[in-house]
């Protein structure tokens, strides 16, 4: 055997030696590992096919059982939640990051706007309160509630004629998906100074029809943030976006920005909300 050959056979033997040795090692650590976290490592006994499937079919029955009950006693949650006198559970959940949200909650605090040129329409979303017998030439805008003047009733030429503002802000629906869009109306403390209400807690805004309605804090509503909104995008609203006056505001999701508003009352007390009435979050905010 030359020598050449001879060195070949002898790093391939130490590489074998090598791979022996490294496998033992690990076999070690593993064996270690198992007495150090003091493991009881059994393996079963080896079985034949028909024990295997008699196994596997206990298994199955086993799975199907535990994921039975698992179904049931999550129905039987679910009714007992749904029960009237359950409902406080969420309510105190809701009120409790309601109330985070208005610790938080500063005037101050500025959603971001975007350049003009991102605005977008809006996709139609939310038709209550928006019927098809709806004249918007003769529509107005009345007010009430803690005001100063009963029975107030406003045109749009009257809103217009207050200091206008323009922002391109991002539209949130509670349904997940966003927008930017460009505004323009008034400031609802431009409004509010106008109207000079009396000191009040909360803003009830209902639609003419009365169908839908939303109850409002009175730090969101005042907002800089928050407007009464006649344009979109640099033209009018259209009807199915709200027109004549919707509430657009960077606080709350879209269903608290009512549209086609009809009527605004000043009052003391929790105003109703539509959607809080169906479960959802009164404060809605995000």
């Amino acid at each position: 055997m030359s020598d050449q050959s001879h060195d070949e056979n002898e790093v391939l033997l130490e590489k074998v030696r090598e791979i022996e040795h490294q496998k033992e090692s690990e076999k070690l650590d593993d064996e270690n590992s198992a007495l150090i976290l003091k493991e009881k490592r059994r393996l079963s006994p080896p079985v034949d096919d028909a024990q295997a499937t008699q196994q596997m079919r206990g298994l199955s029955r086993r799975g199907f059982l535990i994921g039975g009950a698992a179904a049931v006693f999550g129905y039987l949650g679910y009714s007992w939640l749904k029960e009237p006198e359950q409902q406080g559970i969420f309510t105190s959940a809701l009120r409790w990051n309601e109330r985070l949200s208005q610790d938080y909650f500063s005037a101050k605090h500025l959603a971001p706007e975007f350049p003009r040129s991102m605005a977008r329409e809006p996709r139609v979303n939310g038709e209550i309160g928006l019927g098809d017998d709806f004249d918007a030439a003769a529509w107005r805008l009345n007010v009430s509630g803690l005001t100063r003047s009963e029975g107030l009733v406003l045109t749009l030429d009257d809103i217009r004629r207050l200091p206008r503002v323009e922002m391109t802000t991002e539209l949130k629906c509670i349904e997940g998906w966003s927008v930017i869009v460009n505004w323009g109306g008034v400031r609802f403390s431009d409004f509010a100074k106008f109207v000079d209400p009396m000191p009040f807690t909360y803003v009830s805004l209902i639609t003419p029809d009365r169908a839908y309605y939303v109850g409002w804090d009175m730090p969101s509503i005042m907002h800089p943030q928050t407007l009464l909104a006649y344009e979109m995008n640099g033209e009018p609203l259209t009807l199915k976006h709200g027109a004549p006056l919707r509430l657009v505001t960077t606080l709350k999701y879209g269903i608290k920005q009512i549209k086609r508003i009809g009527q605004i009352e000043f009052t003391d007390k929790r105003a109703a909300d539509y959607w809080a009435e169906q479960g959802y979050d009164w404060y809605s905010g995000h």
